[in-house]
């Protein structure tokens, strides 16, 4: 961990930010989304609350107020401003809260030079990174909601997304046996819902070799897949009948043609591509009408120990939408497709924590683990997610409605 490495993650979230203008920074469409504003006021925060505030000399506040409007769910740090009213915070404006960042990291840059390579310190700035990395994603996936919320459906990219190409859906098998899941401490960083690392049982079991496709999500929805209530689970079916729900989000049917909704402006859907913003709910009645299941957590983490894996699409690759199945380099009899980049995959397993977790001391112990309940493990990562920051071992997770994500299924079959 360097200093270039703090400056580096910083300048990426500023890049991500460069084709939007003021007004677009300032918009929050739901509650679960939060202004781009306010996620660049908020990893900020985390610095300053968390490094420089017990660590800094002398230490002084930006803001005062900023302790409370850009906190987000540490009680132990203090209150925090409503989530679901992020939006109407005018104040501090955009450009005040460029003048905080770069005054935050003027000050950490400073703190940072009188770290010796083997302070203990140098933990809390790569957690604050992969803090902000996490934050870079909800960054793209809340303007892209808040984008697409507008009739206008404004194009964010104007460069057009390239044809995707599909091959048919076959299965690799793996055998099981008892395996370890879990990050091994001395490959380096890793959030601690990862840890300890432990032994399962995994029975032999079948994979999918690419994500599901657009094409195949619009056969179920042809062959009547949201209104047949015995592929649904009694809460999926009741949260689609509610809230009226008869396809992914962003796609919409018009003049009896499908389209799908992109930061690349409405494009005609591309069957070929992997179909993302899927709830756990959608992905789960998909896989029942399919003849198949979703994996659990340790399946998937186990076929990405064990199969050669291709370069999927990251946020790096400044696309933003899943291009594809097939990859450059994704050869031989024994590959998959991409198990990591493109979409998120969702797991069958419940978030919660392994054999003898224990959280973090302090308010960072807020961090993960006051969430283990009520959600569902994702895997993989997406194309919002840097390809830096994802490994097998990482834990995403939501409730099962949310769908807002790049969120996408891998199929999985018992022998």
């Amino acid at each position: 961990m360097k200093v270039d490495d703090f400056c580096r993650v910083r300048d990426v979230t500023e890049s991500l930010t460069r084709n939007l203008c003021r007004e677009d920074q300032v918009v929050q469409s739901m509650p679960d989304a939060s202004p781009t504003k306010w996620h660049r006021a908020h990893t900020t925060w985390f610095f300053e609350t968390f490094l420089l505030e017990p660590h800094e000399p002398a230490f002084c506040p930006h803001h005062p107020a900023y302790r409370s409007l850009f906190n987000s769910y540490y009680n132990a740090v203090g209150p925090q401003f409503s989530r679901a009213h992020r939006g109407t915070l005018s104040r501090p404006t955009v450009d005040e809260v460029t003048s905080y960042r770069r005054a935050v990291d003027e000050r950490v840059v400073e703190l940072l030079g009188t770290f010796a390579a083997d302070d203990p310190r140098w933990a809390i700035v790569e957690l604050g990174l992969h803090h902000e990395q996490q934050h870079q994603e909800l960054l793209i996936t809340d303007i892209k909601h808040a984008l697409l919320a507008n009739p206008l459906r404004p194009a964010l990219f104007t460069d057009p997304l390239p044809a995707a190409s599909s091959e048919g859906a076959s299965f690799v098998r793996l055998d099981g046996g008892t395996v370890s899941i879990g990050h091994d401490p001395a490959r380096g960083f890793s959030f601690d819902n990862e840890t300890p690392r432990h032994e399962v049982l995994v029975q032999p079991f079948e994979l999918s070799r690419r994500v599901v496709t657009c094409g195949e999500v619009l056969a179920f929805i042809e062959a009547g897949g949201y209104t047949t209530p015995a592929l649904w689970l009694s809460d999926g079916w009741a949260h689609i009948s509610e809230h009226a729900i008869h396809a992914p989000l962003y796609w919409f049917e018009r003049d009896e043609a499908w389209f799908e909704a992109t930061l690349h402006g409405v494009t005609p859907l591309d069957s070929a591509r992997p179909a993302c913003h899927l709830s756990f709910y959608e992905a789960d009645a998909f896989a029942t009408w399919a003849g198949a299941r979703l994996p659990t957590e340790q399946e998937w983490e186990h076929a990405a120990t064990q199969l050669r894996d291709s370069a999927g699409v990251f946020q790096d690759d400044a696309t933003f939408h899943p291009l594809g199945v097939l990859h450059p380099g994704a050869t031989g009899e024994g590959d998959t497709d991409a198990l990591f980049g493109d979409v998120w995959e969702w797991t069958s397993s419940a978030y919660g924590p392994y054999p003898r977790f224990r959280a973090l001391p302090g308010a960072l112990g807020e961090y993960n683990g006051k969430f283990m309940s009520g959600q569902r493990v994702l895997r993989g990562g997406s194309v919002a997610t840097p390809r830096d920051h994802i490994r097998p071992t990482y834990r995403n997770f939501f409730q099962p409605d949310k769908r807002w994500q790049f969120t996408g299924a891998r199929l999985a079959r018992d022998l």
